[in-house]
């Protein structure tokens, strides 16, 4: 056995950042060294701290290393693995302290968590079953076949209090128990693995640092069921995890965990991959049915319901990547144990992606409960540059903003429907104080315009004339009647809409109004911008005795409207030709560059 193994994550975030060169250079740095007998290089997946890839983690020391580019692997291995000590170089620091961590128990953004879902990701090859054995892997399909009934299996997770982890949070007990008792055959059994929020990866995390524990639940969930016949619905930009999930499924059917017969029971499980093209709507269930079966992905009216009138008209069950990853420890652990985590109504732990203005930017598992001021300031590490938090946006591009008054609320479904947002997949969004709360319900609310199919009208046409009212009002060209306006297109497409989609767009634009009402009155009726951010309501002026006469403002001007003050060094901004892009403002070294955004004299 070797004394060190070093893990290497290649997730997505850390393999654009180049993890596999690092890899690469590790393993020719330890045969130079000749510590090829003693050290392991190990490839996994997402570790969860995507902003510092590649990083590394060295067992059994437990020494995590961030940003681990190929020309700093030399001195690396010079000083832990030869001199026996941690490279400080390379090790993060705690973002209020600015001490160094050098361990990964010690960092923040890991101990607060409590990994079910996530338990193998970062720690095991995610290519290698026997590594996923190794921790217990498919020991909970075995025990489910060959010891349990399919309703006491029901009855399990039905106890264990687990709610399905796609956005409404359905108990998936009585989900299955639906199913089971739907007597037209065959059944079907549907990972939606259609991730598509903005800022959100979690789903992508799981698949690719620990497929087979989706594969496994989905063929437990079959065979409580009754079904035979399972695919996982996944989106083309998910290379690495499609690639991954084809390589698990290969090994599973090799070792007899996948197709006839399995652990000789007389139960057959067959597992296939649909690979969907990216359209957001495709996240809905009965969209992704159709696209499944091939045809244009578009919502139906329910009821039916899968369980009912699924896949081919026949009985179907669908939940997502993260419940079916769930399934295995509570089979292996317990009930009466994953119900004691979380809160009365929400049991277990759901993994969150942080994003926007964060320190600690990826993936991380939390129990239901957690608030959000534990969440942005403990494990995510606070706003950077000492700036001041606004908001914090969960649910995704159809999710709620939450302000900061609002930020000691547990996270569960019912205390986030209570403000106006949603639990959703996961994101989570962190605003801070120079986001433009108008311009953030303006980005979303053009997505969902993108990702509407268009089928009802409600979505297609309200959710377009939402855009334009909020296109306008970012202009500076809002109108007081706008916002009325904006409240009684919400609610219509809120109430007519066919699908999750529509019932669901207009959250960003209701909440930024409940809780930010002020930023819109300013930008209609002072024509201003609060947060300096709307373009066409922004003016930009060289302050004289800060200019250094550099030059990069003038360089970095697209339509050359900064030159100099006559035969003097220093810059100065034609406002007639300024089209207010901000680049001069973003290039400035020295702070001369002042972004203002003053009122009603600009557009007058």
């Amino acid at each position: 056995m070797k004394r060190t193994h070093i893990l290497v994550c290649t997730g997505t975030g850390c393999t654009s950042a180049g993890s596999f060169q690092t890899r690469d250079a590790l393993l020719e740095e330890i045969r130079k060294r000749g510590l090829g007998n003693e050290v392991e290089v190990i490839e996994t997946g997402c570790m969860g701290r995507c902003d510092l890839g590649p990083v590394s983690m060295v067992h059994p020391d437990g020494a995590f290393y961030k940003n681990v580019k190929a020309p700093e692997i030399p001195q690396l291995v010079e000083e832990h693995l030869l001199k026996g000590r941690r490279f400080e170089k390379l090790l993060p620091s705690d973002p209020e302290t600015q001490q160094l961590v050098k361990t990964q128990a010690d960092f923040t953004f890991f101990n607060r968590q409590i990994r079910i879902v996530r338990d193998n990701c970062g720690i095991i090859d995610p290519e290698k079953i026997e590594e996923y054995i190794a921790r217990d892997g498919y020991l909970a399909l075995g025990k489910v076949l060959t010891e349990m009934k399919p309703e006491e299996v029901i009855a399990e997770i039905e106890k264990s209090g687990l709610r399905g982890r796609g956005g409404a949070g359905f108990p998936t007990g009585r989900k299955w128990g639906l199913m089971r008792k739907s007597p037209a055959t065959p059944k079907y059994v549907v990972c939606n693995a259609d991730e598509g929020d903005p800022g959100a990866f979690m789903n992508r995390s799981v698949l690719e640092g620990d497929p087979h524990s989706v594969i496994e639940g989905m063929a437990i969930g079959a065979y409580a069921m009754g079904a035979n016949q399972g695919y996982i619905y996944i989106r083309a930009e998910y290379g690495l995890a499609v690639k991954r999930l084809h390589i698990a499924i290969e090994q599973a059917y090799k070792y007899g965990l996948l197709g006839k017969n399995l652990f000789e029971t007389g139960f057959d499980f067959d597992l296939e991959v649909r690979i969907g093209a990216g359209a957001f709507v495709c996240g809905e269930e009965t969209a992704l049915m159709r696209s499944v079966e091939g045809h244009r992905g578009q919502p139906s009216p329910r009821p039916p319901f899968p369980a009912q009138r699924g896949l081919w008209g026949k009985p179907t069950n669908i939940n997502n990547v993260e419940t079916w990853a769930t399934i295995r420890p509570i089979i292996l652990r317990g009930a009466p144990w994953f119900a004691s985590i979380g809160t009365e109504k929400t049991k277990g732990t759901k993994v969150f992606c942080l994003a926007g203005k964060i320190n600690n930017t990826g993936v991380a598992e939390l129990p239901f409960g957690t608030t959000l001021r534990e969440m942005v300031y403990e494990v995510g590490g606070g706003i950077p540059n000492g700036k001041k938090l606004k908001a914090v946006q969960t649910g995704g591009p159809s999710g709620g903003v939450i302000p900061e008054q609002f930020l000691d609320t547990p996270v569960e479904y019912e205390s986030l429907q209570k403000l106006g947002s949603i639990m959703g997949s996961g994101g989570m969004v962190v605003v801070d104080e120079d986001s433009c709360m108008v311009d953030f319900a303006r980005f979303f609310m053009e997505f969902c315009c993108d990702e509407s199919c268009g089928k009802c009208p409600p979505c297609r046409v309200g959710t377009r004339q939402m855009l334009l009212i909020l296109e306008r009002i970012c202009r500076g060209q809002g109108e007081p009647e706008d916002l009325q306006k904006l409240e009684d297109l919400a609610a219509m497409v809120k109430t007519a809409s066919l699908c999750g989609l529509g019932q669901t767009a207009p959250n960003p634009v209701l909440t930024t109004l409940k809780y930010f009402r002020h930023e819109y009155e300013a930008h209609i009726l002072e024509k201003r911008c609060p947060a300096r951010a709307c373009r066409d309501l922004l003016h930009f002026e060289i302050d004289e005795p800060l200019c250094t006469g550099c030059s990069l403002c003038s360089r970095a001007c697209p339509v050359q409207t900064i030159a100099r003050i006559g035969s003097q060094k220093k810059f100065f901004i034609h406002q007639e030709k300024c089209i207010h892009c901000g680049a001069c403002f973003d290039v400035c070294k020295f702070d001369a560059v002042k972004k203002t955004s003053p009122g009603i004299p600009v557009n007058a």
